[in-house]
């Protein structure tokens, strides 16, 4: 696996001779945030050694190497999931590969089903914590002491300073934003009624199939994450409806844009 991760990176610094210092994993109908990048290299999935293919709609499967809020990022235009039938360490590897790549920062975003009461559809959701409520984890097997220790502490799994500065931003260019807990579920199934009650049980204010494996993975190698969820729709008694992928990519591209505000701003103060 080692060995994998190191040939992938060396194989992307020879192709893009670049150094980023942030790493930006997109999510289901959040991948416009691309076109604010001034993008230097845009390389598909499928042309990089031991890459995993993206076969979601809304993830158009490239890794982009460019400059956003002053910063050089290289961005996932398109994340790995774990319903796609790939391994816990298939999914992570683009992130590990990042940390060999330079990134001192971690960005995830996604879009998710709110069961916090409070919540209402288009609001974006800035991620204080995480509960793992996948079957497995991805430090799971022989751990990579190159990587990290056996037993990362998680005390910390979403940098408060990140944080605090996203909700100074927020505030400043009047834009509504929440903060809480996000759950992360295997799917692919969207969650029944009884499934979204025991789910606000556990603590969670909002439920996504995507985003814990990845900041495990990064807080493994002591990378400070920063996350969004867009609330596509709620889990709440009497306001849950049927759903279809479409209408969680239509919402989340509505809210893109203030996601993309935030997000330039923030890497601008880092």
């Amino acid at each position: 696996m080692l060995e994998q991760i190191k040939e992938t990176a060396s194989f992307l610094k020879e192709k893009t001779n670049f150094n980023p210092s942030v790493g930006i994993i997109l999510g289901t109908g959040l991948g416009g945030l691309v076109n604010e990048i001034e993008t230097l290299h845009a390389i598909p999935y499928e042309e990089i050694p031991n890459f995993p293919v993206s076969t979601v709609q809304g993830h158009s499967g490239k890794l982009i190497f460019g400059k956003l809020g002053g910063k050089d990022v290289v961005a996932m235009q398109g994340r790995f999931h774990y319903y796609e039938g790939y391994t816990m360490h298939e999914v992570v590897f683009p992130v590990r590969v990042m940390k060999f790549l330079g990134i001192e920062h971690l960005f995830v975003s996604n879009a998710s089903g709110g069961v916090n009461r409070k919540f209402e559809v288009g609001d974006i959701m800035i991620i204080d914590d995480h509960i793992n409520l996948f079957p497995t984890n991805p430090l799971i097997g022989k751990n990579i002491d190159e990587l990290g220790p056996r037993f990362p502490d998680m005390m910390e799994p979403y940098d408060h300073q990140l944080i605090a500065k996203a909700e100074e931003i927020a505030i400043e260019n009047s834009i509504k934003v929440v903060k809480g807990t996000y759950a992360g579920l295997s799917g692919p199934c969207l969650e029944t009624p009884a499934e979204y009650q025991w789910i606000y049980n556990t603590g969670a204010d909002t439920v996504g199939m995507s985003t814990v494996p990845e900041v495990i993975a990064a807080r493994h190698m002591s990378i400070p994450c920063f996350g969004f969820s867009i609330i596509t729709d709620l889990g709440v008694p009497g306001k849950i409806i049927e759903m279809t992928h479409e209408i969680v990519q239509g919402v989340a591209q509505k809210a893109e844009p203030k996601m993309t505000l935030i997000v330039k701003e923030l890497l601008k103060s880092i």
